[in-house]
């Protein structure tokens, strides 16, 4: 019998503050591509992938964050549950307050809201079981946003490519750490920062590597970007 897979915990206290045209009246999460939520895409990718306990960490607007939750027809045996943190929590605080729910929990599963990708989230997980570390973080290299110039080494231009990918890693927002990682996670802390910063210098983060598709819903260019891809038919993120 294969192994459960752990409870995915999702961050989605956000305001959405760059996307000003929908956050004055959703919270972030609830914000709509192809008419669904971009927090419905993200349980969507964990669900094809065999995941079935969902924590949702609530902040701005939570109550309609719990009624989406309530009102959607999840499939059988698929558990969603919220948790409010806080209206401006940071998100490392926000995590640290969902530590007793947690506390059973051998590892457990952490994404972002509104970022959504054609990632393997179940090599993801045996990633992390394999090295013994007790966090991964899914990395990606983002395309640039313009076309960059090929230059010789006297300073003739030879060319140009338009929007290369980055040579640099950057955070994808798909995390998996061992319970054990919570005792680094103090009252006020921004995940990516103070966190993440000491399990890097303990030698305790390990990185996934994605190359495939992954998009951030942060401007109201990413969503006009994700909107345009569900209506062509060319999601990458639909994985069933």
């Amino acid at each position: 019998m294969p192994t459960p897979k752990p409870t995915v915990v999702i961050l989605c206290g956000g305001r959405g503050t760059r996307l000003q045209e929908h956050s004055a009246a959703l919270p972030k999460p609830l914000i709509e591509v192809g008419g669904r939520p971009i927090v419905w895409h993200v349980i969507g990718m964990y669900l094809a992938h065999g995941f079935r306990e969902f924590l949702l960490l609530t902040g701005y607007r939570a109550a309609q964050v719990e009624a989406f939750v309530d009102g959607e027809s999840w499939p059988a045996g698929v558990q969603i549950a919220c948790l409010d943190t806080g209206t401006d929590t940071p998100t490392g605080e926000r995590l640290r307050r969902a530590a007793p729910v947690l506390a059973a929990q051998e590892r457990f599963c952490l994404a972002y809201a509104d970022g959504v990708a054609d990632i393997d989230l179940t090599a993801l997980l045996e990633h992390h079981r394999g090295h013994g570390a007790a966090a991964t973080m899914a990395v990606v290299q983002p395309r640039l946003p313009f076309g960059v110039a090929r230059l010789n080494g006297d300073g003739t231009v030879r060319g140009f490519t338009e929007k290369p990918r980055s040579e640099l890693w950057v955070n994808a927002g798909f995390f998996c750490f061992e319970r054990t990682a919570l005792a680094l996670v103090e009252p006020g802390t921004v995940l990516e920062r103070e966190p993440l910063e000491r399990l890097a210098a303990a030698g305790q983060l390990q990185a996934y590597r994605h190359q495939g598709f992954w998009e951030c819903m942060d401007t109201y260019k990413d969503w006009i970007t994700l909107n345009h891809l569900w209506s062509g038919g060319q999601a990458p993120w639909v994985l069933h």
